[in-house]
């Protein structure tokens, strides 16, 4: 007896083993990893949330069922609003920070330029930076005062002081600008990736045909990092439309005067935090989900993602 219990458990791990190395087992052993991350922090989460919706909860211990009701009194004024500010503000910087670093890296990557690593690091220096000390400094150079650093150049120049953070354009344009400041850098990286695998014996072939600089950029590198691109596309559309902290360190809140800076986010964060009000907050949340799922699907059916290569 006591032999046979012995044998069956030296043969027991061995067992166990084998099961883990077997062609079946052995490919789920390596993805259960992002499977259970997966359940525990996206999709528990995105249950709850939807959970969440369906109530009014005002506090841990007053949790009433209401239906879709959050989702009836979602769509007011304030939230427009929001929409509106995060709509713009991600156009805005998908047109500048969608070229504008490809150009960079198209320059910066040529032959001809000297001190190539020198542009590389100062441009990628600022997604270094802390969002909160880059948006104090961005507060205090666009503040009301003559004395702020844009507004000592206007008056330098003859112009009126701006209350930059005090109105719909001056706010716009101070956050497109601290945004394009800041993740320019990380764009122009992924781009100086895709420019390596570009062979240059194709700018060499294109030359001798009589090809100019702007008639190669466009009919040989826009093509070729094509793919890179629309990834870039795609994380500035999740990028917009999840901005926070950056309008929060400028207007000392999620809130900003006139709901001027106030995006999706910032009033996700006003419902939920400062209003103790989760429910519409969760709602708010899923609304913001699908909005971005569907912009960044049609994008991706625009630009011909979905369809097979031949």
């Amino acid at each position: 007896m006591a032999t046979n219990a012995s044998t069956a458990s030296t043969l027991r791990p061995k067992s166990i083993v084998s099961i883990l190395k077997s062609r079946t087992v052995f490919p789920y052993v390596f993805i259960l990893p992002f499977v259970l991350s997966f359940l525990i922090f996206f999709l528990y989460p995105m249950i709850s949330t939807f959970q969440m919706s369906l109530q009014s909860i005002k506090g841990f211990d007053t949790v009433k069922f209401i239906g879709l009701k959050n989702y009836q009194n979602l769509f007011n004024r304030q939230f427009f609003n929001a929409l509106s500010v995060t709509a713009r503000y991600t156009f805005w910087t998908i047109l500048i920070l969608i070229p504008t670093p490809l150009v960079l890296a198209s320059v910066i990557s040529s032959p001809t330029v000297r001190g190539g690593n020198f542009y590389k690091s100062a441009l990628f220096m600022p997604a270094l930076t802390s969002v909160v000390m880059a948006g104090l400094f961005f507060k205090f150079a666009f503040a009301e005062q003559e004395t702020a650093l844009i507004n000592s150049i206007l008056v330098f120049f003859g112009a009126e002081p701006y209350r930059f953070l005090y109105t719909k354009t001056g706010a716009m344009i101070v956050m497109v600008l601290f945004c394009s400041w800041k993740w320019m850098g990380v764009n122009l990286i992924y781009y100086l990736s895709a420019l390596k695998s570009i062979p240059a014996e194709i700018y060499e072939s294109a030359e001798i045909d009589g090809a100019n600089k702007v008639q190669q950029f466009f009919s040989i590198t826009v093509p070729s990092v094509k793919p890179t691109i629309i990834y870039v596309l795609t994380i500035s559309v999740y990028g917009g439309f999840s901005m926070f902290a950056e309008s929060f360190t400028l207007f000392n809140g999620a809130r900003s005067p006139g709901d001027i800076g106030t995006t999706l986010v910032g009033y996700i964060y006003n419902q939920g935090i400062n209003q103790n009000n989760f429910g519409l907050a969760s709602a708010a949340g899923l609304v913001l989900l699908a909005l971005v799922m569907v912009v960044n699907v049609i994008q991706l059916a625009l630009t011909g993602s979905f369809k097979k290569e031949v």
